[in-house]
């Protein structure tokens, strides 16, 4: 957990939130009440964001005490009880919505991810996400793909070079984007990884006259396509498979021999898991 980056994410949440301060909690509960309140599992899934959970709590108030009862990426079901939080009652409200959203769609990322990975087993094929995440949550989304069982692809523009269909098209051609990106590493002594999409066969053919590559993206290829394309490759480039890839079509992608599935849907359209934080009375 990178916590700088965190605490960023947390204080600026918070703030959002809570403004000059949760008015109801202050006029209905009497300052200094303790009391304590169950993390409750509603849905079936994959607990991701318990970490986080634990500093946004200690964030909002360092006197609450937290026992995590249930870890990231454990299986969970209905009337399990993730953690509890114990300590000032107006603190433990004030953290309440912040935990739950990023609980909740943290979990609902690691499941499909998780079932994905379980559908991949028994291939040499990993599943990969993408940059089609919520602005301002990257990292918490990227984070819960690798806790369901995923692996991130490139976090930004600036940690790898994937030259995709609109740079190859601006740049005057494959060859010329490919030459262009070796020039720019070479100027800058940049250590980037460089990555190229290919929208057909005829493209994968300049790609492999060309060289100097570390990975290909077949790019809504169709499933004799995809095949032809991993034979042609022979091995030499690391291949990802992208495009219409859905969790009813992936072990069909995986059977043709790729090394990674990129699914965009493992973010942007996931369904988050239901939870819910309840008081204990003691």
């Amino acid at each position: 957990m990178d916590k700088e980056l965190i605490h960023q994410f947390i204080t600026a949440s918070l703030a959002e939130d809570v403004g000059d301060g949760d008015h109801t909690s202050l006029a209905t509960i009497e300052a200094g009440t303790q009391g304590k309140a169950n993390l409750l599992v509603k849905d079936t899934g994959i607990l991701a964001g318990v970490e986080l959970a634990v500093e946004i709590f200690k964030t909002v108030d360092a006197a609450l005490a937290v026992e995590v009862l249930i870890n990231d990426g454990t299986a969970i079901k209905p009337k399990d009880i993730a953690l509890t939080v114990t300590g000032n009652v107006q603190s433990i409200l004030k953290a309440e919505r912040l935990v739950l959203n990023c609980m909740q769609r943290m979990s609902g990322i690691a499941t499909i991810t998780n079932n994905i990975v379980r559908l991949l087993k028994g291939t040499n094929t990993k599943v990969l996400d993408t940059r089609k995440t919520t602005p301002g949550l990257r990292y918490l989304e990227k984070w819960a793909v690798r806790i369901g069982g995923g692996v991130n692809h490139r976090f930004g523009l600036y940690d790898m070079i994937l030259i995709k269909d609109n740079h190859v098209d601006y740049s005057g051609g494959i060859r010329r984007a490919i030459e262009n990106a070796n020039d720019y590493l070479a100027k800058t002594g940049k250590k980037l990884a460089i990555e190229i999409e290919v929208r057909n066969l005829e493209e994968l053919e300049q790609v492999l006259q060309t060289g100097n590559v570390n990975r290909i993206m077949l790019d809504n290829f169709n499933f004799d396509e995809l095949r032809q394309a991993v034979a042609m490759i022979e091995g030499r480039y690391i291949t990802e498979a992208s495009g219409g890839i859905t969790i009813d079509n992936i072990r069909d992608y995986a059977d043709c021999g790729v090394d990674y599935v990129s699914v965009g849907a493992l973010t942007h359209s996931v369904k988050s898991l239901d939870l819910s934080l309840k008081a204990v009375k003691l």
